[in-house]
């Protein structure tokens, strides 16, 4: 048996990570068994399935690397083949037709259930059952002649040859329904997977309110493909051995449904925030430093006339400080502009401090002394200074820090230093000296 799983996303607008995770799980069991991976666009909201909307959906497929096997199925394509199978369901007596609310609009077609006791077993979650008293019978082909979810998604996955729906756990209801369907119909029903549901800091829903939520969103921040999709992965998965960083080939390898834990998993921020830092790591400088360009051409903050050599200078000093392309302009945007501002808590903390511009001076005259303008040479000589004042090295970095960056924080001070030169450290002391030196 050739495994084949699918991806069946409305396209009505951006796609949830909920629903990407849910691709991904597809993704990585049918390509972890030589299977096959799918594509359904169930497009029958045809007011809200725009063009447009279609395009976010293979964009976000195609950004994560989720490649499809064949051509998409267009739901909207199959209405006619929806509607055979109701009427099969009517002639075998599996379905009746109702005027549901004696509107006299027309007659629905509603699914018949068996009346009996509904089980299957869940890859993920185990046995599962429903007493044929809790399982009511349901529309499947409204008044208006158009069929319903459970008619289009049963008769679809029977036309794909869909072996496995793996799927969120809020479609488990459903899948009662649809067990009965697929027996009615005479089709055996695939296996099924009920994915554990991403949910917040308080053990509700992961939405928008809570941040980021949608593939497009984590896109803009400048996330990596390659971490969003790593990250993903490991909300509801284990592959054991306390692996955690990994490349779409490790996941191939180790993905199994009966490592997919049923409980809720919570999307911790911090931890995807950390995650795309560590794939940064794997990318070559040229190419880091070429993201963190574009990203400050987004910000309105890369400037022509940046030398090529200090810009690239500036990325590895900054390094895994650097955690999202964006962080090089919002956290080092000092290292470019000579006009930088000073952060108010910092020059009150660190440079208004009783004695702070007198020891400023002191670091001036015995960095205008140091050459080469190296690390190691501008921590010897602050050392040197230390030891011949008797003061605390910090007492004479974060002075410093201040008047070359405009902040308290940064990277490590000497290796900022020699980052920038002594020309650009010298003058950006001068002009702090002239705005706070009295």
């Amino acid at each position: 048996m050739t495994i084949r799983t699918r991806f069946a996303p409305s396209p009505t607008g951006n796609v949830h990570i909920g629903n990407i995770r849910a691709a991904i799980y597809n993704w990585l069991f049918s390509r972890h068994g030589g299977g096959e991976f799918l594509l359904r666009i169930e497009d029958t909201d045809l007011e809200r399935s725009t063009p447009a909307a279609v395009k976010t959906v293979l964009d976000s497929l195609a950004w994560l690397g989720l490649t499809y096997d064949g051509e998409p199925l267009f739901q909207s394509t199959q209405r006619a083949h929806h509607l055979e199978i109701a009427e099969m369901l009517l002639a075998k007596g599996a379905a009746y037709k109702e005027d549901k609310g004696g509107t006299g609009k027309g007659e629905c077609i509603v699914f018949k259930m068996p009346g009996k006791d509904i089980s299957f077993h869940d890859e993920v979650k185990g046995d599962l059952s429903k007493k044929a008293e809790d399982l009511k019978d349901f529309v499947i082909v409204r008044s208006d002649g158009s069929p319903v979810f459970h008619l289009g998604n049963v008769v679809d996955d029977i036309t794909m040859g869909i072996t496995h729906v793996i799927r969120g756990d809020d479609h488990v209801e459903n899948t009662f329904k649809h067990v009965a369907m697929y027996e009615a119909i005479g089709a055996p029903a695939p296996k099924f997977a009920h994915l554990p549901m991403i949910v917040n800091a308080q053990g509700k829903p992961y939405s928008k309110r809570d941040g980021a939520a949608y593939v497009g969103e984590f896109q803009e921040r400048g996330f990596l493909p390659e971490a969003l999709f790593n990250s993903l992965a490991l909300l509801g998965w284990s592959p054991g051995e306390d692996l955690e960083v990994m490349s779409r080939e490790d996941m191939v390898k180790l993905f199994t449904l009966d490592r997919v834990r049923s409980a809720p998993s919570q999307l911790d921020m911090t931890k995807l925030l950390w995650m795309n830092g560590e794939h940064l790591k794997r990318r070559g400088p040229d190419e880091i430093a070429a993201g963190c360009q574009a990203a400050m051409e987004r910000q309105g903050l890369w400037r022509e006339g940046i030398d090529p050599a200090y810009f690239r200078a500036v990325v590895a000093c900054m390094g895994e400080r650097i955690r999202l392309y964006s962080d090089l302009g919002e956290q080092a945007a000092f290292f470019f502009n000579e006009e930088f501002p000073y952060d108010e808590k910092s020059v009150k903390k660190r440079l208004l401090k009783e004695g702070a511009i007198g020891i400023l001076r002191e670091e001036l005259a015995a960095l205008e002394a140091t050459e080469p303008f190296t690390t190691a040479a501008t921590d010897a000589a602050l050392h040197a200074l230390g030891e011949r004042t008797g003061r605390q090295m910090g007492d004479l970095v974060h002075p410093v820090r201040v008047a070359v960056s405009g902040t308290g924080v940064g990277p490590g001070l000497f290796d900022m230093l020699a980052t920038m030169g002594k020309e650009r450290v010298l003058r950006r002391i001068r002009r702090t000296l002239s705005i706070y030196g009295g």
